[in-house]
């Protein structure tokens, strides 16, 4: 799915940031050193970075479960709904139509359950009753999974704006590094 592979670049760039960042942070203090005596003495006497671990691995991206939830359901029913779809499968419509509803008035009537005395239209309004449940639940489905996409959606917008901010920042710190270097010549 697109949005999951959205966001998957979405964390990998967040990622990418913060490296960028601490590459800056050694940056600035060679630059500290060269600029003055005090500079490298005042470094020499800071705690040093940490030395960089190996590269770790970026852990999975998780969809929200609202999507994964949605998701999942989605493809439980989708063999059901598959099966029982009329242009999936053959079925037997000559009870349909015009020829289906009997003339005689007095079969029109219904019965206690709401279905019509006549066998014949009794079978086309419990056809009718199926074919509006299997609309009802594909579109319970449609609305799980249009919830579930604006779920994911509102929390890329989150990271989006968390990256942003991060970006903003390391922009200005770049900045200042490149006035830094320009000055040393």
């Amino acid at each position: 799915m697109e949005l999951v592979r959205q966001g998957e670049a979405l964390k990998r760039t967040e990622k990418m940031v913060d490296d960028m960042e601490e590459d800056l942070k050694t940056s600035q203090r060679h630059i500290n050193s060269i600029k003055s005596v005090w500079g490298g003495i005042l470094n020499y006497f800071k705690a040093k970075p940490e030395a960089k671990a190996a590269p770790e691995q970026l852990a999975a991206y998780q969809s929200s479960n609202k999507l994964q939830n949605a998701l999942s359901e989605s493809k439980e029913h989708e063999t059901k709904y598959q099966q029982s779809h009329p242009n999936l499968r053959k079925l037997d419509t000559s009870g349909f139509g015009a020829s289906a509803i009997s003339s005689e008035y007095d079969e029109f009537t219904a019965n206690q359950n709401g279905y019509p005395r006549n066998q014949q239209l009794r079978v086309v309004h419990q056809q009718l009753d199926d074919n509006l449940d299997e609309m009802s639940s594909g579109l319970s489905r449609l609305k799980n999974l249009g919830l579930g996409l604006q779920t994911e959606i509102d929390e890329q917008d989150s990271s989006l704006d968390n990256l942003l901010r991060k970006v903003d920042r390391m922009d200005g710190k770049i900045t200042a590094t490149n006035q830094q270097l320009k000055s040393l010549k």
